[in-house]
Order: structure tokens, then C-alpha cells, then sequence
């Protein structure tokens, strides 16, 4: 029997026989969700160590190791280079610590049990032993286990959000639409896994189960999508290829000419050759990187956005594109009236926030609130979004329920029925009379009306839903004595009332959030699952959506191939009723374009799309734990500003990151060039292994820590982002790290030579002392100019205290060195003159002052 058999010949009152499950269950398999296979801790380890920086620390550490043991060299290399390769290790098994747990969350969205209905009995059954074929009963608050045909409904309602992303609950039936429906919205006659019931009961036969369903597709698209590197991963990739070069060519290139010029043993210059090598490249940097976003996922966590990720921070703040979900986000996500229409007024009134409602106006919202079954306790709201708009208003002007309910106490009532989109309420007057009152769709009203009236409700009615309102009548009759008639047959001649026109409205802050991004070089899109004609009324008013602009529907965009989506994307600002498979296609389509792209979503069906996407945001109060597992970043109060926000931070970690790329990276270059320079000259080396590390270790790696909280700057959020695909030496970058590496290599060598063959007779221990100091504490103290773009000031050098503490620790430690006769013979160092001591710590602040002239003479021309 095939599935389509199966669903046509099911008995609706006695089920599947326990033969029908058994075959079922046999042909379809179970009712779950497969997950992907993850990579074991050991994989994951082998991947961190085969980075090229980890390789060639490796091969320092094994060497150094063999020389150690072979020719009794030392121990102080390997261990110090095996500490960085460890340290190194752990920190990318923590960036993998949230490892995905998208598709465990999706089984958890499953309630334990479903109603079955098997063998001519009703039974509760777990939810993995549903099947093919299977008839489920469902009622109010239950979560529907599978995908399926209804067959049976009363009043009921679903809300889908999870899948669709739309705030209203879908009123079901089983009479398959007219025209084939594009989305899952609109199969009124299905209901899916994963969704919730409302309102009403039903009966539905399953159609598809585990894998096959909606919310399996969504799984199955969790398994294959793939997160790209970081821009940031991709930068650093390229500067540690260009640096591994360098780091080998120097080592290699310092070993022969020390061989060549016979400066020691052939073990002696191979040390310093690896020495060299390790010097040449930054090992600090990953953890200053790591330590850098370790602070952006605090100062971020402080503005409401929770990192998940590490690299995220970086990334965020590169964004070109941020594709928005509408409710929530951008709205309040609850329902408000912004206009009403007494039928015997003239005019709408807009509702004015603390402008008091007029008489009229108050007389129709009577009949509304009469009309209601919605409840707002304190925090506690119950019943449905329409409802409780009504009542919100209520309280926004010291009105209630209760206090008209005092004069026309309910004594009958008529459900919300999908069929009539209408509800009905009876009341008995204080003046005896009676009341009958009918809200709902416009057009199910039944009252009649003039062609004069009809026209001018029609023309209201019109510009309501321009503005994209959704429109609520009520109409009312009253009675002398109580009918006895049944209540159905009263809703006939009912005198028209008015109507209120209702919006999810934006959030305050949402459009000063949109300009924000606009001037930061970033487009915003919306991406949302409401009607076209909603989002793009509320994308108008934030200033997402522009004259000349797309609002594309899903519709739309099945007909578009991918080559006509990029043609035509960069126009497209607001996409609505869009799939799962669509909220992909936009990402993917940005991202061919060579953008950086966050997306924002709360639902199941966002949850592929923000696993696509550079960063993917999560919704923290709305948000199902599936978009949370496949997320980078949680908003904590779900609101747009927080991404700008977030983006700033992101922006000012970046910079900090390229600020101590600048700082350790040209002080590598200086000391290859001095190491090279020296020997060419004849000198030597003029520094050994131990000092090199203790330099780049400590006075280098100690403070450009600290550079991770270094505020930011003022034009951050005035820029641009950064293209994926730029150099880390561009901007300027690359010509800063020329020029300090060239003032070191220059005043480095001059140094050396002057405590050598100027203050001293050849002694070269007394050069290589002053060389130290004057290398270490110079590098230290040249941070500051690095540390801001502008102009050094007072002000600048004090901002950042711990920066200003590290320094001070840094400094201490190698005036220690440098001081302490046990450390100084530890590390091939001897005590100077006041002369010399004089010498070496002026020439420290050299390039501090070269620095920042420097940097005022291209301040002054590009201006």
C-alpha cells in the first residue's frame, strides 16, 4: 500500500489496524529527526594543529627538543614554544565548545506523546511511534507530531510561526485552496509538525513523518549547510602564509651566513636559526586575538547580544548586509489599534499616544471590549493577539472589560468560528433591554448599508489597508425582551458601528537603528514570513524599504533563477512569505556578491538560514531553541538597535586586532632584519635565542594583551566595512608596519654598533645589552601611538589603565633582567655603564616620537 493509498482508504473512526502500523512503520520508518555526524575531539585537534602557525611552532618545538637532548642546549625553548602550541589548541577547542545542537533542540520542540486513534480505540502513543497513515486527534495547546491532511475541524486554529514566521494563528479547514499554494502558510488544509493548536479541535491523517516533514526538510538543511571562515580567519590565514614564508627563508638564510662566516657551530647557528624562525612569526597573536574577541563577547554581553561563537564578534562588525526578521525585531510583536472609525463620525481618528479617546470613540470600544474574551493580568496576558490589542488600549486610557461589563453583564455567547470570521456576544442591559454584539471580518458582518454609506465605508475601509491595518468591525442589535430564538439567528439587520484599524508597530528605536546602519556603509533587507503588503508598510516607516526599491514575495521569488536573483537583489529590500529554502537562497546570493552577511530569526524555519549566514542572530525572548543552536549571536531583547549596537563593538575589536597585528608583526620584521643586517655586516648575531623569545613573549606580547580594551574609535560607526577580501595591510596599515620596522632595524643596529665598537672595544655582550633594552622597553612604550589613530593626548595615554598597568609589569620584569646579575647571565646579558644606561633609554623613546610625526605628516595630507 503506498502512502497516497494509505491517506485515501484510512478509516477516520477506527484508525490503522496494528498489521497497518506495523507495515507503516516497516515502509516509512520511524517519527525522527537525524542528526549529522559530528567530528570527535581527536579530529578536531588535528585540524587545530595542522594551522600553519601550529606547524611551524611544531617543528620548533621538536627541534629544539632534539637539540636539548642531543648537544644539552636547553630546555627553556621547547618548553616555552610547546606552551604556546598547547595554548594555542585549547583555544580553538574552545571556539568548537558550542558544538551544534540545532537538530537536538528540534526533537525537543515534540511533545513526548500523541492522540491516536488504532484498532477502534483513542490512545496515547510516543510521538517516534507515529506512522504513515496514522488518524491523530487534535485539541487546544496540543503540538501537532507529524505533517498531515485534516479531515475534520471545529474552529480551529494553528499557530505556525515556527515554520512560517507569521505572528497570527492560521485558521484551518479541509477544503483544499482554489489555487495552489506557494507557501506553507497557506495550506489551510494541512497541518505540520512542530506547530502548536490554539483554538478548536481536529482530526488530521498523517502524511508524512521523521525526515519527510516541514520541519525535516529544515533538519536536513541544518546538516548540509556549512559556516564559512570568518573574514577575520581568512586575513590572519594569508598574513600567517606571507609570515611562515618569511619566518623559513629567515631561519635558513641566518644559518648559512652564520655558517659561512664561521660565527659559531654549525648546532649554535641552526639554534638561532629555528630561534629566528619562531621569532619571525607573532605567536602571541591568536591568544591577543582571542583575549580581544574575549572582551567584545563581554562589552556585547552588557548591551544585550550573547555570543556563542568567539569569531562572531569579528565578523559582525564587517557586516555589509543585515537581513532582518520583521516581528519582533523591528516590531513590538503584539498587535496595537492605531485608528478607529465610529460610523458616525466623519473622519478616522488616529490613536494618539496620551490624547484622551473621544466619545465616540469610547462608545465603539465598548462594543469591542464587550465583545471579548482576552485577559490581562499584571505580566499574565491571555488569549489572542487581536483581543489583546483591544484590551491593551483599554488600559491605556483607565478603561476595562470589567467596568463596562457591569452594565452589560454576558449571559450567551458564540465562539470565533473560522467558517462565519466572526464572534458574537449577548448581554443584558441595566435598563432591562438586551444587547446582541458581532465583531469580526468586515465582509462577514451582516448589516446593510446605503450605496452612499457602502462607498464611504469602502473608501475607509481602503485607506486602513493601504497603510497595511488590519481591519475589525463590529455591528450590534438591540432587543426589548429576550428572544428565544437560537443566538445564530439573531445576527441578521445589525446596526454598524465602526472599525479599528491594527498594526504590529515598529519599535521606537528601530528607525534610528536602520539610519545608523545606513551611515556605517550597511544595508538592511527584511525577510519575513507576513504578507508583502505589511512588511513592506512597516519596512517604509523604518526606512528599510526606499522609492525605486523591490518588495518581493516568495511567489515572486520562485520564479527568479539564481542568475535573475543577483541581477536584481541589490534592489530588493523587503521579501515576504518566504520559505526556508528562500531565506537561503538571499543569504547565498549576498554572500556570491562578496558580502558579509547577518541574519536575524526566532523560528524553526530561520534556523538553516542563520547557520548560512556569516552571523546568524537569534531571537532570546521569542526565539525556539533551534534558531538559538544554529545562531552566533542572541539578542536578549529581541531588538534590532542591539545589532547595531553589536556592530560597533564588533567594528572596535577589529580594529584593535589589526592595532596588534601592527604592534607585533613589525617589531618580528625589525628584529629579521637586524639579525640579517648584523651578520651581512660581519657583527654576528647580536641577540641569542632566549632574548628573542623573552622580547617577543613578554615586552611584545604582555601588553599588546591589553590592546583588546582599548575603547573605540570615534569615526567607527562612519566607515564602511571592511571587504572580505582586503589585505590586513591595507588602509595604511602595511605602510605603518614598514616604517617602525624600518626606524627599529636603523636604530636597533645603531645601537648595537655604538655600545659595541663606539663606548666599548668590541665588547660585543655590552651592545647586545644595550641592543635588549633599548628593543624591548621601545617596543613597549611605541605602543601608544599605535593604539590611536589620532594625535597621541594626555587624555588617550590614560584611557586605557590595565593597558598602562601591563606595561609597567612588562617593564619592571625586563629592567629585572637586565639588573639582577642571575638573570642577567641567564640571558647572556652584563651590567652597564650610566653612560650606556643613559644611551639605551633615551634611544627608547626614538621611535615613539618618529611614530607619531609620522603620523601627524599624513594626518596633515589627508586633510
Amino acid at each position: 500500500m503506498t502512502h497516497n493509498d494509505r491517506k485515501k482508504t484510512t478509516d477516520l473512526k477506527n484508525g490503522l489496524s496494528s498489521a497497518e502500523v506495523a507495515s507503516s512503520r516497516e515502509q516509512c520508518g520511524n517519527n525522527i529527526l537525524q542528526e549529522a555526524k559530528r567530528e570527535s575531539i581527536w579530529k578536531k585537534i588535528f585540524i587545530q594543529l595542522t594551522e600553519i602557525t601550529s606547524l611551524i611552532l611544531l617543528f620548533a618545538v621538536f627541534l629544539s627538543a632534539y637539540m636539548a637532548l642531543s648537544f644539552d642546549g636547553g630546555w627553556t625553548k621547547p618548553i616555552v614554544i610547546g606552551s604556546i602550541v598547547v595554548l594555542n589548541v585549547m583555544i580553538g577547542l574552545y571556539q568548537e565548545h558550542s558544538a551544534e545542537k540545532s537538530l537536538a533542540a528540534l526533537r525537543d520542540l515534540s511533545e513526548p506523546t500523541a492522540q491516536v486513534i488504532r484498532d477502534g480505540t483513542s490512545q496515547r502513543i510516543a510521538i517516534s511511534d507515529v506512522v504513515v497513515g496514522d488518524v491523530v486527534t487534535l485539541n487546544a495547546g496540543d503540538q501537532v507530531p507529524a505533517d498531515g491532511a485534516l479531515k475534520q475541524v471545529k474552529g480551529l486554529t494553528i499557530d505556525e510561526a515556527i515554520l512560517t514566521g507569521e505572528s497570527e494563528p492560521v485558521e484551518k479547514t479541509t477544503k483544499t485552496p482554489e489555487t495552489a499554494p506557494v507557501s506553507i502558510g497557506d495550506q489551510v488544509d494541512k497541518a505540520f509538525s512542530g506547530t502548536l493548536v490554539t483554538q478548536g479541535s481536529g482530526i488530521m491523517i498523517v502524511s508524512a513523518i521523521g525526515m519527510k516533514t516541514e520541519i525535516g526538510k529544515i533538519a536536513d538543511l541544518l546538516n548540509t549547510t556549512k559556516k564559512h571562515k570568518t573574514a577575520l580567519q581568512q586575513r590572519l590565514s594569508r598574513l600567517s602564509l606571507i609570515m611562515t614564508f618569511i619566518a623559513i627563508a629567515s631561519g635558513v638564510l641566518i644559518f648559512f651566513l652564520s655558517t659561512l662566516h664561521d660565527l659559531g657551530s654549525p648546532i649554535d647557528n641552526l639554534m638561532i636559526g629555528v630561534s629566528l624562525a619562531v621569532a619571525a612569526v607573532p605567536e602571541t597573536l591568536p591568544v591577543i586575538v582571542t583575549i580581544s574577541l574575549s572582551v567584545g563577547v563581554q562589552k556585547m554581553a552588557q548591551r544585550n547580544a550573547i555570543i556563542r561563537r568567539l569569531n562572531s564578534v569579528e565578523t559582525i562588525g564587517s557586516v555589509d548586509i543585515i537581513a532582518s526578521d520583521k516581528t519582533g525585531t523591528l516590531t513590538q510583536n503584539e498587535m496595537a489599534i492605531t485608528r478607529l472609525w465610529s460610523f458616525s463620525n466623519e473622519k478616522p481618528e488616529n490613536i494618539e499616544s496620551g490624547q484622551a479617546l473621544s466619545d465616540s470613540a469610547v462608545e465603539l470600544m465598548r462594543l469591542f471590549a464587550l465583545d471579548t474574551n482576552a485577559i490581562i493580568n499584571g505580566k499574565h496576558a491571555e488569549g489572542d493577539a487581536t483581543e489583546l490589542a483591544i484590551i491593551r488600549l483599554l488600559q491605556q486610557h483607565q478603561l476595562s472589560r470589567a467596568h463596562f461589563e457591569k452594565d452589560a453583564p454576558r449571559i450567551n455567547e458564540r465562539p470565533f468560528s473560522s467558517e462565519k470570521k466572526t464572534m458574537a456576544t449577548f448581554h443584558k442591559l441595566n435598563n432591562g433591554h438586551f444587547l446582541l454584539i458581532v465583531k469580526g471580518a468586515l465582509d462577514k458582518l451582516p448589516i446593510n448599508l446605503s450605496k452612499a454609506d457602502n462607498k464611504k465605508l469602502s473608501r475607509i475601509h481602503d485607506e486602513f489597508a493601504n497603510d497595511a491595518l488590519r481591519v475589525l468591525g463590529v455591528a450590534y442589535r438591540e432587543f426589548d425582551d429576550q428572544p428565544q430564538e437560537p443566538l445564530e439567528s439573531l445576527e441578521v439587520e445589525l446596526t454598524f458601528a465602526g472599525i479599528i484599524g491594527l498594526i504590529d508597530p515598529p519599535r521606537p528605536e528601530a528607525k534610528k537603528a536602520v539610519t545608523q546602519a545606513k551611515e556605517a556603509g550597511i544595508k538592511t533587507i527584511m525577510i519575513t514570513g507576513d504578507h508583502k503588503v505589511t512588511a513592506r508598510a512597516i519596512a517604509s516607516q523604518i526606512g528599510i524599504y526606499q522609492d525605486g526599491d523591490l518588495a518581493v514575495s516568495g511567489s515572486d521569488l520562485s520564479k527568479w533563477n539564481d542568475q535573475m536573483l543577483a541581477e536584481r537583489i541589490d534592489k530588493a529590500s523587503v521579501f515576504a512569505r518566504v520559505s526556508p529554502e528562500d531565506k537561503i537562497r538571499i543569504v547565498k546570493a549576498w554572500q556570491q556578491k562578496g558580502k558579509v552577511v547577518a541574519m536575524t530569526g526566532d523560528g524553526v524555519n530561520d534556523a538553516p538560514a542563520l547557520k548560512a549566514a556569516d552571523v546568524g542572530i537569534a531571537m532570546g525572548v521569542t526565539g525556539t531553541e533551534v534558531a538559538k543552536g544554529a545562531s552566533d549571536l542572541i539578542l536578549t531583547d529581541d531588538n534590532f538597535a542591539t545589532i547595531i549596537e553589536a556592530v560597533s563593538s564588533g567594528r572596535t575589536i577589529y580594529q584593535n586586532v589589526l592595532k596588534a597585528i601592527e604592534f607585533l608583526v613589525s617589531v618580528n620584521f625589525a628584529q629579521i632584519f637586524l639579525m640579517v643586517g648584523s651578520v651581512l655586516f660581519g657583527w654576528g648575531v647580536p641577540l641569542i635565542a632566549e632574548q628573542l623569545l623573552l622580547i617577543n613573549v613578554l615586552a611584545d606580547g604582555i601588553p599588546g594583551f591589553y590592546l583588546s580594551r582599548e575603547p573605540g574609535e570615534k569615526r567607527a560607526m562612519q566607515q564602511p566595512p571592511i571587504p572580505s577580501d582586503q589585505s590586513i595591510f591595507s588602509n595604511g596599515v602595511g605602510m605603518r608596519m614598514f616604517t617602525r620596522s624600518a626606524i627599529y632595524t636603523v636604530l636597533t643596529l645603531t645601537i648595537y654598533a655604538l655600545g659595541r665598537f663606539l663606548l666599548t672595544d668590541n665588547n660585543s655582550p655590552v651592545g647586545a645589552t644595550m641592543l635588549f633594552l633599548t628593543l624591548a622597553l621601545g617596543s613597549m612604550i611605541d605602543i601608544y601611538p599605535i593604539k590611536v589613530r589620532g594625535p597621541l593626548t594626555w587624555s588617550s595615554i590614560r584611557s586605557n589603565s590595565t593597558l598602562n598597568i601591563a606595561l609597567l609589569v612588562a617593564a619592571c620584569i625586563i629592567l629585572a633582567v637586565a639588573l639582577i646579575p642571575p638573570l642577567q647571565s641567564s640571558f647572556g646579558l652584563v651590567k652597564l655603564t650610566g653612560l650606556q644606561w643613559v644611551i639605551s633609554l633615551l634611544a627608547m623613546f626614538i621611535p615613539t616620537i618618529l611614530l607619531e610625526i609620522n603620523k601627524k605628516i599624513h594626518l596633515r595630507l589627508s586633510k
